[in-house]
């Protein structure tokens, strides 16, 4: 093996997540219907959220609070219900990425594997159950847990407490997000590999040690 560690990131890299189809799932058990338009706004409310999230200026509570506070009066319920049943929707719909199975399979036993994720506690659990990935994993962690977010040194630097200190050569970090996931493990001093499905242009002043197209790919790269 390439590498002896290898760590995650969740969403897009690992599972699908599809946040305009969970909306839609969501709402119609609050017998709402959630149109298109109303995705767009929601993104610009969640988005700007998000960067505040990875910047470190709100707590992932906020960030899971004030995206639904407009729902949250037009419903009559509380935003942290809803954002509760966001997850339970977004948990009902999951798959993983295609390759995604067969890779995990394909590296269990060869190498210890991790997940790093800025998602939240309350959909990793069931998810990871649901895929079948619970016990894979060695090391998982939670950005809301641990209280910093990707691309910050210190949510590595707490996986590699957890993992018992391996050098730092021996860890790669695959992820679909060049601020949070390459940056991240860029500014945590290990290799780095983007998962580059939709061919996207490189972000200027990000660059990762390694770039595919598909987790195919990857499994190629790794056990060839």
């Amino acid at each position: 093996m390439r590498y002896p560690w290898i760590l995650f990131d969740a969403d897009e890299t690992l599972f699908h997540f599809d946040a305009f189809a969970g909306l839609q799932l969501m709402f119609s058990r609050q017998q709402y219907q959630f149109s298109a338009d109303e995705y767009e706004y929601y993104q610009s409310i969640n988005l700007p959220l998000w960067q505040q999230y990875q910047l470190g200026d709100i707590s992932a509570l906020q960030l899971q609070v004030n995206r639904f506070t407009p729902w949250a009066e037009k419903l009559g319920q509380t935003a942290g219900a809803l954002n509760s049943a966001f997850m339970q929707a977004m948990a009902d719909i999951c798959t993983p990425l295609p390759g995604a199975t067969e890779l995990i399979n394909a590296l269990k036993g060869r190498a210890k594997l991790g997940i790093i994720t800025n998602g939240f506690t309350e959909l990793q659990q069931i998810r990871l159950q649901r895929t079948g990935f619970a016990d894979v994993f060695d090391t998982l962690v939670i950005s809301e847990q641990v209280g910093v977010a990707k691309p910050h040194i210190d949510i590595f630097n707490h996986a590699f407490s957890l993992m018992g200190h391996p050098p730092k050569q021996h860890i790669l970090m695959v992820g679909d997000n060049p601020h949070a996931d390459i940056q991240g493990g860029i500014n945590a001093g290990i290799d780095t590999c983007w998962l580059n499905r939709h061919g996207a242009a490189r972000p200027q002043g990000i660059t990762p040690h390694h770039e595919v197209s598909s987790l195919e790919q990857l499994q190629q790269w790794l056990l060839g």
